[in-house]
């Protein structure tokens, strides 16, 4: 049974290896990681080109998990995702292919672009690790993480995420752009290997990543900080700016990666930190707004800034 600091130490050998693809980014991948880890599906939101298909490409490799990116479409079907019966001319039968999310990370590229009944194929998976063809019940394999891409400046041909599919995201990250020196660095990089891909090798592998998963499971969280998370919870619901607060699956989310964050660390408990640097990636998608700040740039995020500022943070003795 591995320990926390085993973790730890197997992070660090991933992380290190995404990064020959990412650069500047050790936040972001320590991230995408914990909620693998955490056992939930990540939203990256961000501008094109910023490397959002090569970071899950390179997690994947380095995980040794089984990747399969789904370009989603106007005209992507939801039989497209999760496969069909086919008729087997030899054999006389019906045969079940499986569709691209049958595998351990699927790459949802551009999600927003494909019609609500074909984004709905996605709602069982995600929540049930299950899918339901022609009335049969097909098991997802496991771990089974969703990484889902959407631009936030493009709107035309596109189909909002419902609200009841945002709160099946763990959490919502960006990628932002990198700064001078590390876009000069990618620059050398990719003129030195003389081709566009970057290659990854396997660290761990599906066997290890459900080990790692287990001994998250029992990171110890003491009763006040189940407390701190369920009052940030309860404060966006109290928020005269929030028309809907954040549900209780935010606090299991909040929770959740909290601890997988501490395995990451090397701990085997969580602190107050780990809560609240991951507040805002769990619980901006979960909140809805007044109308009059719909089109309020970076109101969530102010929002939470000012409920973390009124809600006591437990003392944390070790």
């Amino acid at each position: 049974m591995l320990n926390a600091q085993e973790i730890s130490d197997v992070y660090q050998d991933i992380a290190a290896e995404v990064e020959h693809a990412i650069i500047g980014k050790p936040g972001l991948i320590k991230n995408i990681i914990a909620a693998i880890l955490a056992g939930g599906h990540i939203l990256l939101e961000d501008y094109p080109g910023l490397g959002k298909t090569i970071l899950s490409k390179s997690i994947a490799k380095a995980t040794g998990l089984r990747f399969s990116r789904i370009q989603f479409t106007p005209d992507l079907l939801p039989a497209d995702i999760t496969g069909s019966y086919v008729y087997n001319r030899i054999e006389n039968k019906f045969e079940f292919r499986m569709g691209p999310i049958f595998s351990n990370i699927i790459l949802a590229d551009e999600i927003n672009r494909a019609s609500p009944k074909t984004q709905s194929a996605l709602l069982e998976a995600m929540q049930e690790r299950q899918v339901t063809v022609d009335g049969r019940t097909k098991e997802l394999t496991e771990p089974f993480v969703v990484i889902a891409t959407q631009n936030p400046i493009e709107y035309e041909g596109t189909f909002p995420l419902p609200e009841a599919q945002l709160d099946r995201f763990l959490v919502k990250l960006g990628v932002g752009y990198p700064d001078l020196v590390q876009e000069v660095e990618i620059l050398e990089r990719r003129r030195k290997r003389q081709q566009d891909m970057v290659d990854i090798i396997n660290i761990t592998d599906v066997e290890k990543i459900i080990q790692m998963r287990q001994v998250v499971e029992n990171v110890y969280v003491e009763k006040d900080i189940d407390k701190y998370i369920v009052e940030i919870v309860h404060s966006t619901r109290d928020n005269r700016k929030v028309l809907v607060g954040a549900s209780p699956r935010g606090s299991l989310s909040l929770m959740k990666i909290s601890r997988a964050y501490a395995a990451l660390e090397g701990r085997e408990f969580v602190i107050p930190d780990d809560v609240k640097r991951f507040i805002k990636p769990t619980l901006a998608h979960r909140i809805i707004l007044v109308p009059e700040l719909w089109m309020h740039p970076n109101a969530e995020m102010e929002i939470l800034d000012q409920i973390i500022n009124s809600i006591t943070v437990p003392i944390f003795n070790n």
